[in-house]
């Protein structure tokens, strides 16, 4: 039977929350039907003048009770919010969808979230990344079928995790608790948001590289290393630094993974064919892959090579942060979740030059 479903999307104006409409325009199944904004008022056209399909839609308050009327909701919130209105949806409409795209639901780990944001944790919700590598228990596909809460991964998660999962997960990366990894990663402006920030402007941007969140202070690391805890690996920390560049999306992810010792290139190529042979969303890359291959698709690239020591594995991944790294994933997530094919609306078809 056809069923189609009403969508409510809270951060409307955002970047996040505006990827999710350009997707959801090509969606068959999915409709918006609410748009829902903190501070912007007026007709979303106004705001995002590329999504023409809803520019003549009014922006709404960010109010539980709006949110309650459709089948889902879309929460692309600032972090710490996206619990108690949850809360409030749900007690209006306990059969409501809900996806939060922020970090408030992704950790399990309480303590986790205390030393990295500071307040006191939410619920964990299943974990909106269907290629996540799971050693032990069901698929994370299965964990995703008929969730009703989703978390969205964080993007530079997502990069870091494609890349170095199948090498934790198939035994040839010699990583010890609490040290190994070492990830720098390459992001857009646009995973800064959209807030009106010295830094972010771009007479600062143009021209200039530079790194934020230095020396283990990223709010993703504690995400990773539980991603690669569930492939298998016992890493609770890496060496994570990530670096604004003068690109509005992407993230391009350089990994170095401690290689177990007497591996060969033919087991690094093995573990990573093997991971992602089936996989629709995540292809190996036959050289190191650049984020314009990408852009405007829900695919991550991932190439990956012994170095010529013999020490570390490299692993290269390309995303697109706004896609693949957040509204992508999210829907893909979601179609799990409504039963629906996996691919459906989405597209790994990039946009060049």
């Amino acid at each position: 039977m056809h069923m189609s479903f009403s969508v409510a999307v809270a951060g409307a104006t955002g970047y996040a929350g505006g990827e999710v409409l350009r997707l959801l325009a090509a969606h068959p199944e999915l409709e918006p039907t609410a748009l829902c904004a903190g501070s912007s008022t007026g007709l979303l056209g106004e705001h995002q003048p590329h999504l023409r399909e809803y520019a003549h839609m009014e922006l709404s308050p960010t109010e539980p009770e709006i949110l309650a009327e459709a089948d889902i909701a879309v929460l692309g919130l600032p972090h710490g919010a996206s619990a108690d209105v949850t809360a409030a949806i749900l007690d209006i409409n306990p059969e409501a969808v809900v996806v939060d795209l922020g970090a408030d639901h992704r950790l399990v780990d309480g303590e986790d979230w205390r030393a990295f944001y500071g307040t006191e944790p939410a619920e964990p919700w299943a974990y909106g990344m269907p290629e996540l590598i799971r050693a032990d228990g069901p698929s994370q596909r299965e964990i995703l079928a008929g969730a009703r809460r989703i978390a969205a991964p964080g993007c530079n998660a997502s990069a870091v995790t494609f890349a170095a999962q199948p090498a934790v997960a198939a035994g040839i990366a010699a990583c010890e608790a609490d040290k190994g990894i070492v990830a720098a990663l390459a992001v857009g402006y646009s995973g800064a948001g959209k807030g009106m920030k010295p830094h972010l402007m771009a007479a600062e941007a143009f021209g200039s590289a530079a790194p934020y969140a230095v020396g283990g202070t990223h709010r993703h690391i504690p995400e990773i290393a539980q991603n690669l805890r569930a492939a298998g690996g016992a890493t609770r920390t890496l060496s994570f630094t990530p670096i604004l560049v003068p690109m509005s999306r992407g993230i391009l992810a350089a990994v170095s993974i401690p290689a177990a010792p007497g591996v060969t290139e033919a087991e690094v190529a093995q573990a990573y064919e093997s991971s992602y042979a089936a996989e629709p969303f995540v292809r190996l890359a036959a050289t190191p892959p650049a984020t314009a291959t990408v852009a405007g698709a829900n695919s991550a690239l991932v190439w990956a090579g012994l170095d010529r020591d013999g020490e570390r594995i490299t692993a290269i991944c390309a995303i697109d942060n706004l896609v693949k790294g957040t509204a992508g994933a999210a829907i893909q997530s979601l179609n799990l979740a409504l039963g629906l094919p996996e691919a459906t609306g989405l597209t790994t078809i990039g946009v060049a030059p």
